[in-house]
């Protein structure tokens, strides 16, 4: 074999087997003395079951959480070694904010296709609750020096002039750093741009709420969603929600008369954890496994939004991008999967890709992306029900997507906005979507 053709290579198929999470439960509640890497734990132990992995090697975890304590560095391989996988399976801690997990899993996804690796699992965990608290700088530096003096009057002598301001605790910020700005800030000022209505908001996540009832009712999420900790589904999804009773909460992020974001049109802050297992056709038959779906494309993406683009608009450019790679139109989908950071942001997701000078000026093209059939969209339920554990959405959604395609078939875009900026977009698909669009 010259070296021509030792440097040829094939792109392969890449396979979703499945995925299986935890149930997510609001910050503060069951979860409250769990940490990342239990619950990290869990996700990746219940996938273990469910597709009868124990003891075996996986070619790599990939996947991180958001809100980690210093000691997490080595987050994801510390969750392997108490799961009941080979030790021998290597762990990768990444983090791109609320596209973590998606992020993990597109880039096993590459390797897969490429031949470099047959196996994957992308795997996200996160908690609030369990926030780290940092001392102030002044304390933290008296501490870091007197753990270098040896004897204890050295040390006192550290804190010589100490104040007790400097016991104030300093908890993590949720703020953008460039802007100062909380994110759902930045998306009351993304509502304002494009004039979503507190009304439209409160519809849409009413929607989000009965979709979730509707798919738990049906048993949709029997083997999506495994039981940890005595606690069996998600705690935040509103059975009883109406719009009547949604009217009634105070807005969260502007007081002011222009204020249309509420706790019940955002997602509220979560703790849990999610898994999902990729893998090479010839992996997934030497195993007997089934394959869902296939990850066919994907995209990332990030815009100027300390100049004013919109903090939460990235998706926009991400899925324009991936559309014109992938030779498909914003309608060549039998189902959408765009993540709910907020009520407004999806809908000003969709009202962007229908607006012509947007389009235009953003997007670079010379007509509108065009509109979506609603029908179509987060059929089954998302954040704003489920919850919202940052690094863990992207797996939750994967999973998803790749069991509702194995059971109607088709084609599924994932939209997913994260902080700084940013998007992360895939499409994936079973093997007749191309016939099944064909012939409709």
């Amino acid at each position: 074999m010259d070296k021509g053709e030792r440097m040829q290579r094939f792109l392969r198929r890449v396979a979703v087997i499945g995925g299986v999470r935890i149930p997510f439960c609001r910050s503060n509640t069951f979860y409250a003395d769990l940490s990342n890497l239990d619950m990290m734990t869990g996700a990746l132990n219940a996938l273990v079951s469910r597709y009868n992995l124990k003891g075996q090697h996986i070619d790599e975890v990939v996947g991180g959480a958001v809100v980690t304590h210093s000691k997490d560095f080595n987050l994801t391989r510390e969750a392997i070694l108490g799961t009941q996988l080979s030790p021998s399976t290597p762990g990768i801690t990444l983090m791109q904010a609320c596209g973590t997990s998606l992020q993990g899993g597109l880039g096993s996804a590459a390797k897969i296709a490429a031949g470099e690796i047959e196996c994957a699992i992308a795997v996200g965990s996160d908690t609030t609750s369990d926030a780290p608290i940092v001392v102030s700088k002044k304390l933290a530096q008296r501490l870091t020096q007197a753990s270098l003096k040896k004897s204890t009057l050295d040390k006192l002598k550290v804190f010589k002039g100490f104040s007790p301001a400097e016991l104030i605790p300093k908890p993590p910020a949720v703020t953008e750093p460039r802007t100062g700005l909380t994110m759902g800030q930045h998306c009351e000022l993304m509502a304002q741009v494009w004039e979503i209505s507190r009304e439209d908001q409160d519809r849409y996540a009413l929607e989000s709420h009965k979709n979730a009832v509707d798919a738990y009712r049906s048993g949709y999420m029997d083997d999506l969603v495994e039981p940890f900790e005595g606690v069996f589904r998600d705690n935040n999804i509103r059975e009883d929600a109406t719009l009547e009773k949604l009217a009634t909460l105070k807005t969260a992020f502007e007081k002011s008369d222009q204020g249309t974001l509420t706790a019940a049109n955002s997602t509220p802050l979560t703790d849990g954890a999610a898994a999902v297992l990729l893998a090479s056709e010839d992996w997934a038959k030497k195993h007997d496994l089934p394959v869902l779906a296939y990850v066919t494309y994907s995209q990332t993406a990030a815009n100027d939004f300390v100049g004013g683009d919109g903090l939460l608009m990235a998706p926009t450019i991400a899925v324009s991008r991936m559309l014109d790679r992938a030779g498909l139109k914003l309608d060549d989908f039998d189902f959408y999967e765009i993540h709910e950071a907020f009520a407004a942001q999806v809908l000003c997701t969709l009202k962007a890709w229908e607006d012509a000078e947007y389009c235009k000026e953003r997007l670079g093209k010379s007509e509108p992306l065009g509109s979506i059939d609603r029908s179509k969209l987060n059929v089954k339920g998302s954040s704003i029900a489920f919850g919202h554990p940052f690094a863990a959405t992207g797996a939750r959604i994967m999973a998803n997507l790749a069991k509702l395609l194995s059971e109607k078939h088709g084609r599924g875009l994932i939209s997913i906005c994260t902080a700084g900026g940013m998007g992360v977009a895939a499409i994936m698909e079973t093997k007749d979507a191309a016939e099944l669009h064909q012939a409709a």
